[in-house]
């Protein structure tokens, strides 16, 4: 998919944010693994958050297709960068936070992976790293990754 302007980018987070709330599902299974699971080498069946990885380069939309989702998911409080910050929650409508964490500056994600966990841990939170190379192996197996990358034509999204 080919994205030209910044209002395509939103467009794109608030249909995303559709396709979100039609994974949940009435049971008690996630398919997404947990942290635990991934501490314990998978041996624990925890639910855990949805986890949405974005990758691309300074300036690509990340944080734009965030405010996106944010807006899709009912959030009203506007979503800004959590570049120096390094995370921001927001309260999701029902139960829950979307949180927006920012590894850019970081190459070791220190105390920050214990906030992390602590996140991952609960069902009802919607998680999306940027620039979460340092924090892959606390990803969850099945998190979802949005890559965005310049072509000529715009920016392309690959799912």
């Amino acid at each position: 998919m080919i994205i030209h302007s910044e209002q395509e980018m939103l467009d794109f987070g608030k249909q995303f944010a559709k396709t979100l709330s039609s994974q949940t599902t009435t049971t008690q299974e996630s398919p997404h693994q947990s942290y635990a699971e991934i501490k314990e080498g998978g041996q624990q069946a925890q639910p855990a958050a949805i986890v949405i990885e974005l990758i691309g380069d300074v300036g690509t939309g990340k944080t734009t297709f965030t405010r996106g989702l944010a807006l899709g998911l009912g959030i009203k409080e506007p979503v800004t960068s959590p570049s120096f910050t390094i995370s921001k929650q927001y309260a999701l409508p029902n139960s829950g936070r979307l949180i927006h964490y920012d590894f850019y500056r970081l190459p070791d994600p220190g105390l920050m992976s214990e906030d992390l966990a602590e996140n991952l841990q609960n069902p009802n939170n919607i998680i999306v790293i940027e620039w979460g190379g340092s924090t892959a192996n606390l990803l969850p197996k099945n998190h979802h990754t949005i890559k965005i990358i310049y072509t000529e034509d715009g920016r392309e999204v690959i799912l």
